[in-house]
């Protein structure tokens, strides 16, 4: 008598709950179609913008982000470095180069799906291009040590051990209102050691 509707209640729930799954892993592998990918950083020129795709905009909505107008900003999102290796809080790094023509551009590690760094760590948990030390040739250029001990100089601070992505925002660029991403040039990620090195 009740066999029926138990083997009933059972798939739904599997059919329900494989659903629903399914969806928050989509939603965590990507954050939409279109992205242009430029050495270790890849970037989602459309998933702001009004032609966004239906994953696009579900990413945005679950992570409650504030929407950038296509002239506003751009965030580029680096998971691995210039070896294709993922990005670890038990591995020190260096970020060296420029960061394509913007205003104002910040940058922060966090894990994957975790919110920014507070601003009221004690830490260097992130950096921006007015408090970012540049090299003393004529390039302007800059380098950063990416690790969770401190190191000399411009020195991001990780504060997990595990996997973590940087997120480098340029604001006020023209990078994000044009089409030719592909030219731009990024700063590489290079891995300087692991453990206590």
């Amino acid at each position: 008598m009740f066999r029926v509707p138990f083997l009933i209640a059972i798939a739904l729930t599997i059919a329900f709950g494989g659903g629903i799954w399914s969806t928050l892993v989509a939603l965590d592998a990507t954050i939409g179609f279109g992205a242009i990918k430029l050495g270790s950083w890849e970037a989602f020129p459309d998933a702001q913008t009004a032609q966004a795709d239906p994953y696009a905009k579900s990413h945005r909505a679950s992570a409650g982000k504030l929407i950038y107008a296509s002239a506003e900003g751009l965030a580029f999102i680096a998971s691995v470095d210039q070896a294709g290796e993922r990005l670890t809080g038990n591995c020190s790094y260096r970020l060296t180069g420029h960061t394509p023509p913007a205003r104002f551009w910040t940058l922060f590690a966090a894990a994957p799906g975790a919110a920014p760094p507070s601003a009221q760590s004690d830490l260097p948990t992130a950096l921006n291009s007015r408090i970012v030390l540049r090299n003393s040739d004529s390039d302007g250029g800059f380098d950063i040590a990416i690790s969770a001990t401190a190191k000399p100089g411009n020195w991001l601070a990780v504060s997990t051990p595990g996997v973590f992505r940087l997120t480098l925002t340029l604001f006020d660029t023209p990078t994000a209102g044009s089409s030719g991403l592909i030219d731009l040039t990024m700063p590489r990620i290079e891995k300087t050691g692991c453990g206590n090195v």
